[in-house]
């Protein structure tokens, strides 16, 4: 069984889930405001949802195509909420997903995470590009985009569904190079290696 890792920043421990999360899980992301922000996230969040989607998490990073973190608060070990990577192997990128419960807002724990996480895509997996999308409606979610160097791409118009109704989706993007130069360092020369493997430092 390959490891997951474990990232961390000043504040936060972004780790493995573990099903002595879920009921965390359940009551964070069964709040209607975060389901209503997201495409994923079923509302009403019922029993046994969570342990499910916790349990599919070690077979999809085994397959390289998902690499998930809870989002754990260092000084209280407190859960906060999840950021993860839906990594695409073939063409060497990613999307970015996160969401934080409604107790944990504007406190920067959003930009904390995707930041760590988007490092971790870029220097571990050799990812190319990593993208992030949010609904219209949620413009605080763009502003976390943004805060992490992510560039405006374009508004897909009422590109999905949710909850019977048609909304726009905003897209941000960003490069390895373009990451690369926001921290300083200088850009690294294309890798051809599949983002499959991963570094263990110590981890929708």
């Amino acid at each position: 069984m390959k490891q997951r890792p474990t990232l961390e920043t000043s504040r936060l421990l972004l780790r493995p889930f573990t099903l002595a999360d879920a009921p965390d899980v359940q009551r964070l992301a069964g709040d209607r405001e975060i389901a209503a922000t997201t495409l994923s996230i079923p509302h009403p969040y019922e029993a046994g949802m969570a342990e499910a989607w916790i349990g599919t998490h070690q077979e999809k990073f085994e397959q390289g195509i998902l690499a998930n973190f809870a989002i754990v608060l260092r000084a209280e070990a407190t859960l906060v909420g999840a950021v993860g990577l839906q990594i695409n192997p073939q063409d060497a990128r990613a999307e970015l997903g996160y969401w934080v419960g409604r107790p944990f807002w504007n406190r920067g724990y959003c930009s904390e995470a995707a930041q760590a996480v988007m490092a971790y895509g870029f220097d571990e997996l050799g990812l190319h590009r990593i993208h992030a999308c949010y609904f219209a409606h949620n413009p605080a979610s763009g502003r976390v985009m943004e805060r992490v160097g992510m560039r405006y791409e374009g508004c897909l118009r009422q590109h999905a569904r949710k909850w019977g109704e048609f909304v726009d989706v905003v897209v941000h993007g960003i490069l390895r190079s373009e990451f690369e130069i926001l921290r300083g360092a200088e850009p690294a020369p294309p890798t051809s290696t599949p983002p499959t493997s991963t570094r263990t430092t110590g981890i929708s």
